[in-house]
């Protein structure tokens, strides 16, 4: 099951585990609403400036750019939208895949009246700034991606198989986080996976999740053979402990698929570096984008 997880590219709500209050509270942050498409999307915006969008992963939510949004806040105006289907955001029973959320991207562009934004974006939210940057280069000003998901799964791929990227066991919860984390210390103790496990249970996006994991199987939205068309400045991020979307399958891939994109690998960190290693992640995200 552990190589299953190396070869598929989600992220399930990195930062459920840390007590973000003291980290997420600020004057500067405000929560506000967008209705798309009908949908009520949830967002957090702080800062002015030039537009930087952060988009989390599966199962994941706006709180999972908690160290960072401080940080960028100060020179940008930042937003980060619990993508639709998760967080406070509406979860319609709808066949979800990276295509819906491209379309909700350029909806939440035209309601924020944004003409360029940097797209940062984490694992499945990577892969969702990666599609938008190849459907509307003219509106994306750097690209930012974050142990990125996007490739497509091996002939004879059984979405069964990921049934552990929606864990309802104690064990399943687990097993998830030592892909997921590289101090396994801190994040695999009886406490932390009781934590993790209620939140998760909590989130109400398991049908999201699995619909998701649906259209993997059906292989859609894959940016196999497509990365070329990038030709935005693009920094990639990756924890070098990334268990499921490991460096040397997935970073390297998309770094010689995307021409000039640099590759930072962050010691210290899995598949969520904006959280294991924030103060490194949010120096190098800022040198990145104040580079002219």
């Amino acid at each position: 099951m552990r190589q299953i997880g190396k070869r598929f590219c989600f992220s399930i709500a990195a930062a459920l585990l840390i007590c973000i209050a003291s980290h997420s509270a600020s004057a500067q942050q405000v929560d506000k609403e967008a209705t798309i498409y009908g949908q009520k999307i949830h967002y957090v915006e702080a800062g002015s400036g030039e537009a930087v969008i952060l988009l989390h992963g599966l199962g994941g939510n706006a709180t999972n750019w908690a160290f960072n949004i401080a940080a960028l806040a100060q020179k940008y105006r930042v937003i980060v939208p619990d993508q639709l289907g998760f967080g406070r955001s509406d979860k319609p029973f709808i066949n979800y895949r990276i295509a819906t959320y491209v379309d909700f991207l350029d909806a939440l562009y035209r309601e924020l009246k944004l003409e360029r934004a940097t797209l940062v974006g984490n694992s499945m939210g990577g892969w969702i700034a990666a599609a938008y940057t190849l459907a509307h280069p003219e509106k994306v000003e750097r690209l930012v991606l974050v142990d990125s998901a996007g490739f497509a799964p091996p002939a004879g791929f059984d979405a069964k198989t990921l049934s552990f990227l929606n864990p309802s066991t104690r064990a399943g919860m687990k097993q998830l986080a030592l892909l997921v984390f590289s101090n396994k210390q801190l994040f695999t103790t009886d406490a932390a996976i009781d934590l993790m496990l209620t939140q998760r249970l909590a989130a109400g996006d398991g049908y999201t999740i699995q619909s998701l994991i649906e259209s993997i199987a059906r292989r859609e939205d894959m940016l196999d053979d497509r990365l070329g068309g990038i030709k935005k400045p693009t920094l990639l991020v990756w924890g070098r402990d990334d268990g499921l979307v490991p460096l040397a399958e997935y970073g390297e891939r998309f770094k010689r698929e995307i021409a000039g994109a640099q590759l930072l690998i962050l010691d210290g960190a899995g598949h969520a570096p904006q959280v294991e290693k924030a103060a490194e992640f949010n120096a190098a995200l800022l040198n990145f984008l104040n580079a002219k």
